[in-house]
């Protein structure tokens, strides 16, 4: 692959830095796609496009894949940037200083460089393709904690929705005292898993866009991640010993209907 690792983690860098001083402002306008639910402000929009003008200066021939815009494909032989301008805008458009700014590079093997960036507590997650993850530079790794029992478990919402079987694992896991948190950015619970600051993650759904990087840092942190878990068509991503085998154990059951209560 015709890729400077170096100079793409160099140019995520001064993306991220970018966008977080546009994410420290408030939204300006607010418009919905899809649903009421589903919104988008200015920021998102003037965020991917700048990235996306920056990648095709400094790497042309990349393939760019984003939230806001049709796909840019990649030339052969040349790897794809997938970008999250503000992945929690819900949060991001209400004030809640819950949201950041993603941003991977794959190649044929798959994940290679991965960025995730929160502006609110100055905070940048990285990670290289067996190199490792990174905290604002200094290296990390998945809690060591053993357990599901008296801890923390981040997971998401399908858009506004939980996923079907969300609230039999959240029962689950309460019956363990495990506390389920849903905070509204998946890539920022993928990083916080990476930083050790949960035992584990579980999304309904997975988006190359809003997932791959976080992914990526929480591999690289020791984190295992198994995507047949949620069957929803989601994934699993726990720090390695029992939490991740009590997880796997509570998830098929998760999935399956159970009956309505009278």
């Amino acid at each position: 692959m015709d890729t400077d690792i170096d100079r793409a983690a160099e140019l995520a860098d001064e993306l991220a830095s970018w966008a977080a001083a546009q994410m420290l402002a408030r939204p300006r306008s607010l418009a919905t796609k899809v649903h009421p639910a589903d919104i988008v402000t200015d920021a998102d929009e003037r965020i991917e496009e700048y990235v996306r003008a920056r990648i095709a200066e400094v790497f042309p021939g990349h393939g760019v894949v984003g939230e806001e815009a049709a796909a840019t494909l990649a030339a052969p032989g040349l790897p794809t940037w997938y970008v999250d301008p503000i992945d929690g805008t819900t949060n991001f458009a209400s004030g809640l200083g819950w949201s950041s700014f993603s941003l991977a590079l794959a190649d044929d093997a798959g994940p290679l460089l991965g960025l995730v960036a929160d502006p609110y507590r100055n905070e940048v997650f990285t990670g290289r393709r067996g190199a490792g993850a990174r905290l604002n530079g200094a290296a990390i790794r998945c809690t060591a904690r053993a357990s599901l029992d008296g801890n923390v478990v981040l997971t998401e919402w399908n858009s506004h929705r939980p996923w079907p079987g969300a609230f039999e694992m959240i029962e689950a896991l309460a019956d363990r005292y495990c506390t389920v948190r849903v905070m509204g950015s998946s890539a920022l619970s993928l990083a916080n898993l990476a930083a050790g600051r949960a035992v584990a993650v579980v999304l309904g759904s997975y988006h190359p866009v809003d997932c791959m990087a976080g992914a990526l840092i929480a591999a690289e942190a020791g984190a295992l991640l198994d995507t047949s878990r949620p069957a929803t068509g989601g994934v699993l991503a726990a720090a390695p010993g029992a939490a991740a085998d009590q997880l796997a154990a509570i998830l098929p059951a998760a999935d399956e209907p159970r009956p309505a209560r009278g």
